[in-house]
């Protein structure tokens, strides 16, 4: 039986995936905007454009080139305006200790502002172990890429099915995967998927796109786009409610 996504939110033990469920619910959004754009006042004024379409903005703060704490008091405000989870794609992808640094130290302060980050699973639990000390006080939530959209990469077979086990022995941070399908064994968690476009299938760099039908049906709960929203030539509103609508269609189909 297919639950709807505020039914899955009581059956998670982390605090943020509960609130990003029920937040999904509540703006009839699935959809996730990757922000990557090298300027501050790029970067809120698209947030700003967006944050009513979207459950989520996914962002990678070390690329800004203006970077300060100003910027990230008014992402907060932004936050706190439209209603929106914040997820720092981080990629972590060392030893426990070094991450916990990265985390939660340096100029970034991670965990002090952003409730999901993600990590590689290469290191093995350690990276999960120590990423926890840190997030899971602050109730924050960790995502394990077990899957990549780009052609070539070699997140497929073995080393997908390890990063499933190491979440199976973390769920009270971990709350789901970087991937393009849901995985029976861990059905419960939070899919999200990048690679997502209404308009392409691939680019000059390698990236395989699929379209919100696509990935929802194939188990996914969270469409990832960034470019096709708010790429030149186009309009980011108009383009984040067509991915929004496309997404949430695609889910509400699950239950005809």
């Amino acid at each position: 039986m297919t639950k709807t996504y505020g039914e899955r939110a009581t059956s998670l033990p982390n605090k943020t995936a509960q609130e990003l469920f029920t937040l999904m619910e509540r703006k009839k959004s699935n959809l996730a905007v990757a922000l990557d754009v090298t300027t501050k006042q790029e970067f809120l004024d698209i947030a700003d454009k967006v944050g009513p379409y979207i459950c989520c903005l996914k962002t990678h703060i070390d690329i800004l080139e203006d970077f300060d704490q100003d910027l990230i008091d008014k992402l907060k405000k932004l936050q706190k305006k439209h209603d929106f989870i914040i997820f720092e794609d981080r990629k972590f992808a060392d030893i426990g200790n070094t991450v916990k640094h990265q985390y939660s130290k340096g100029i970034y302060k991670i965990a002090e502002w952003a409730d999901i980050v993600d990590a590689h699973a290469i290191p093995g639990d350690g990276i999960i172990t120590g990423l926890k000390e840190i997030g899971l006080p602050l109730n924050r939530g960790l995502l394990l890429l077990a899957e990549m959209s780009s052609k070539g990469n070699l997140a497929t077979g073995a080393y997908t099915e390890a990063t499933i086990e190491m979440a199976k022995r973390h769920k009270d941070f971990v709350i789901g995967f970087i991937s393009g399908k849901k995985f029976n064994s861990c059905e419960e968690l939070i899919i999200m998927t990048p690679g997502i476009s209404l308009d392409i299938s691939n680019d000059d760099l390698g990236q395989q796109y699929k379209t919100p039908r696509n990935v929802i049906e194939n188990g996914s709960d969270i469409i990832i786009v960034g470019r096709g929203i708010y790429g030149k030539g186009k309009d980011a509103v108009v383009e984040a409610q067509r991915y929004r609508n496309a997404g949430w269609e695609a889910y509400l189909k699950k239950f005809e």
